[in-house]
C-alpha cells in the first residue's frame, strides 16, 4: 500500500532491486543523489500509478528501458547526471501526462524520436549534454506548453525547424554547441515570451532576421561563433530588456553598429 518512497540524498550503493515491481500503488519514487549502479530495471514499468520518478545523480548505466512507456500517469521523469547509453526510446511518447523530462548529462546516442511531439503537456524538456545526432524533429513544434527547451551540447545537424515558432510559451531556447546549419528561421520572432536565446557555437549562415526585434522580453541573446553575414538589424534596438548581446567570433557581419542599440526604455 506504499504511496511514497523517498531515499534520496544518501550514500546508497548497488542496483535498484527488481522487487520494486511489487509496489504497485507507488506514486512517488525518489532515489536521486546516491551512488546507485547497474541498469534501470525493466520491472519499473509495473508501477503504473507512478507520478514522479527521480533517479538523477547516480551512476546508472545501460539503456533507458522501453517499459518506461507504460508509466502513463507519470508527470516528472528525471534521469539526468547518470551514465545512460543507447537511444531515447520512442515509447517515451506514450507518457502523455508528462510535464517534465530531464535526460541531461548522460551518454545518449541516436536521434531525438519524433514521438516526443506527442508529449503536449510538457513544459520542461532537457536533453542537453549527450551525444544526440540527426536533426531537431519538426514534431517538437507540437509542444505548445513548453517553457524550457535545452538541446545544447550534442551533435545535432540540419536546420532549426520553422515549427519551433509555434512554441509561443517558450521562455528559454538553448540550441548552442551543436552543428546546426542554414538560416535562423524568421518564425523565431513569434516566441514573444522568450527571455534567453542561445544559438552560439553552430554553423548558422545568412542574416540575423529582423523578426528578432519582436522578442521584447528577451534578456540574453547569443549568436556568436557562427557564419552569419549581413548587417546587424536595427530592430534589435527594440529589445529594451536586453542585458547581454553576443555577436562576435567567426561571424562576418558588415555595416555599422545601428544607433538604435543605444536606445533605452524610459
Amino acid at each position: 500500500n506504499l504511496h511514497t518512497l523517498f531515499l534520496y540524498n544518501n550514500q546508497l550503493l548497488g542496483e535498484i532491486p527488481k522487487e520494486i515491481r511489487k509496489l504497485t500503488n507507488l506514486k512517488w519514487l525518489y532515489l536521486n543523489n546516491n551512488q546507485l549502479t547497474g541498469e534501470i530495471p525493466k520491472e519499473i514499468g509495473k508501477l503504473i500509478n507512478l507520478r514522479e520518478l527521480f533517479l538523477y545523480n547516480n551512476q546508472l548505466t545501460g539503456e533507458i528501458p522501453k517499459e518506461i512507456g507504460k508509466l502513463i500517469n507519470l508527470k516528472c521523469l528525471n534521469l539526468f547526471l547518470n551514465k545512460l547509453t543507447g537511444e531515447i526510446p520512442k515509447e517515451i511518447g506514450k507518457l502523455i501526462n508528462l510535464q517534465r523530462l530531464d535526460l541531461n548529462a548522460n551518454q545518449l546516442l541516436g536521434e531525438i524520436p519524433k514521438e516526443i511531439g506527442k508529449l503536449t503537456n510538457l513544459s520542461y524538456l532537457r536533453l542537453n549534454n549527450n551525444q544526440l545526432l540527426g536533426e531537431i524533429p519538426k514534431e517538437i513544434g507540437k509542444l505548445i506548453n513548453l517553457r524550457y527547451l535545452f538541446l545544447s551540447h550534442n551533435q545535432l545537424r540540419g536546420e532549426i525547424p520553422k515549427e519551433i515558432g509555434k512554441l509561443i510559451n517558450l521562455q528559454s531556447l538553448n540550441l548552442h554547441n551543436n552543428k546546426l546549419t542554414g538560416e535562423i528561421p524568421k518564425e523565431i520572432g513569434k516566441l514573444i515570451n522568450l527571455r534567453h536565446l542561445y544559438l552560439f557555437n553552430n554553423q548558422l549562415t545568412g542574416e540575423i532576421p529582423k523578426e528578432i526585434g519582436k522578442l521584447i522580453d528577451l534578456q540574453y541573446l547569443s549568436l556568436r561563433n557562427n557564419q552569419l553575414t549581413g548587417e546587424i538589424p536595427k530592430e534589435i534596438g527594440k529589445l529594451t530588456n536586453l542585458e547581454r548581446l553576443w555577436l562576435h567570433d567567426n561571424n562576418q557581419l558588415t555595416g555599422e553598429i545601428p544607433k538604435e542599440i543605444g536606445h533605452r526604455r524610459a
